[in-house]
């Protein structure tokens, strides 16, 4: 058994496939993830991070583009702060706001 996404789901099941025959493949592809999972499971909390870094990264890769972008918005609002030119709200403030705002 594997626990995927909070749900216990039996890795040992053979996969059928398109033509209604075993395939022998997702048997093994299965023993193998079960594997994976269970040596990840394993590891230190700090390298299990470092696993799923990696995996998120892998189904989304960062944008070169887009990390510029966001360093240029930050180091703007950065120099807003430092020049007063915006007043910076407390995070308890905040989320008191967001707290109030959907509590209702």
């Amino acid at each position: 058994m594997l626990l995927l996404s909070g749900r216990m789901v039996s890795a040992e099941l053979p996969i059928i496939n398109q033509c209604g025959r075993l395939d022998m493949k997702g048997v093994n592809f299965m023993h193998k993830m079960k594997e994976i999972i269970e040596e990840v499971e394993s590891l230190p909390v700090e390298q299990r991070a470092m696993v799923i870094d990696f995996l998120l990264r892998s189904l989304n890769p960062p944008s070169m583009e887009i990390d510029r972008e966001w360093a240029e918005v930050a180091k703007r609002r950065l120099a807003e702060l430092r020049s007063g030119s915006v007043k910076p709200i407390p995070g308890n403030e905040v989320f008191a706001k967001i707290r109030e705002r959907f509590e209702k």
